[in-house]
């Protein structure tokens, strides 16, 4: 089969990586959806929208003189993609959290560093010479 810029085939992830993942289109070639191409909503990790032996639908956007060929997931189907929500939930903490977070481990370094520090003074809990 003969694969044309710019048509919608159907295929199988076959592995994925931290920039994309690799389809496995009909007549046995291989393409690339890069991370950009995957959905319309940016994408941090690829792992929450695709996993291996995913069926998908893609668009060829390009294909090289070398044979290499570029896939898209957003533009085969528009819609769905911008859709698409990730697989595993988000939980976004709060400022609160985020601010009660901050001063707990700055109260730990800080009492770090002052038992260092006084143990080199020869202050509390220091060695008496």
């Amino acid at each position: 089969m003969s694969l044309e810029q710019g048509s919608i085939v159907e295929g199988v992830v076959t592995g994925i990586t931290n920039f994309g993942a690799f389809v496995e289109l009909p007549g046995g070639q291989t393409g690339l959806v890069h991370i950009s191409e995957v959905a319309a909503v940016y994408v941090k990790d690829i792992n929450e929208f695709l996993k291996v032996n995913d069926k998908v639908k893609v668009k060829i956007i390009s294909v090289d003189p070398k044979g290499k060929i570029g896939l898209s997931l957003k533009q085969a189907n528009p819609t769905a993609s911008a859709a698409r929500a990730p697989r595993k939930p988000r939980f976004e903490p709060s400022f609160e959290d985020k601010l009660a977070k901050f001063i707990k481990e700055s109260d730990e370094r800080l009492a770090d560093l002052k038992k260092h520090t006084d143990s080199k003074r020869g202050g509390r809990g220091g060695p008496k010479f």
